[in-house]
């Protein structure tokens, strides 16, 4: 099988990491396949609701790295994988999984990706998506209200009490692991005519 190419996607939250992700898709379609962080959050079906609501989602500790790094694995040696489905409704995993298969491109998104060191050696290309806090609150505030079916005030005590100091703890010095830094996330076309750019020439030596 040809050489897959693996490409890390990662910015704080709202900076526009997805924006970015569906550029990408949308220029190579069949090409690509996208992993997210997020659906690799531990299972906690043994937790009532409100005790699932009141965890740190935003620690390196609340996600199973290691799984993602196994399946990203198996996906470079061409096998497909059973990626894990996450629910934010609920704060938990589902019982469902979505086949995943191997791509000659894959896409790695999320905020925490470049903490882990092992995850980091696993990518070819690693992004990193910047925009100003105040621009990442307003975004997450409603796309968590209006797609995740969250509360204003919930989303705001969320931000304030674990979202904005596991970023300045954890997230902002990641940013030194990354190959490319990228201001305004898919609004900057020069940025991501050049990632566009970057991908097609490993597709087209893949030839």
């Amino acid at each position: 099988m040809s050489k897959i190419m693996v490409i890390g996607i990662a910015g704080g939250t709202g900076s526009g990491k997805t924006t970015i992700t569906k550029r990408l898709i949308e220029r190579f379609g069949g090409d690509v396949s996208v992993i997210h962080h997020d659906n690799y959050y531990k299972a906690h079906h043994d937790m009532p609701y409100e005790e699932r609501a009141l965890l740190n989602y935003d620690h390196p500790d609340s996600f199973d790295t290691d799984m993602l790094i196994e399946h990203l694995k198996l996906l470079k040696e061409g096998k497909s994988i059973q990626c894990p489905v996450y629910d934010y409704s609920i704060h938990d995993r589902t019982d469902q999984t979505v086949t995943i298969r191997p791509t000659r491109v894959i896409i790695v998104e999320g905020i925490l990706i470049y903490e882990n060191r092992e995850l980091c050696d696993q990518m070819d290309i690693k992004i990193f998506v910047d925009a100003d806090a105040d621009v990442r609150i307003l975004r997450r505030i409603v796309r968590d209200v209006r797609d995740r079916g969250r509360s204003l005030e919930s989303v705001i005590s969320q931000y304030l009490s674990t979202v904005k100091p596991m970023h300045e703890a954890f997230v902002e010095p990641s940013k030194r692991r990354a190959d490319v830094i990228v201001p305004e996330g898919g609004h900057n076309l020069v940025a991501l005519d050049m990632v566009i750019q970057r991908v097609r020439a490993h597709l087209e030596s893949e030839e």
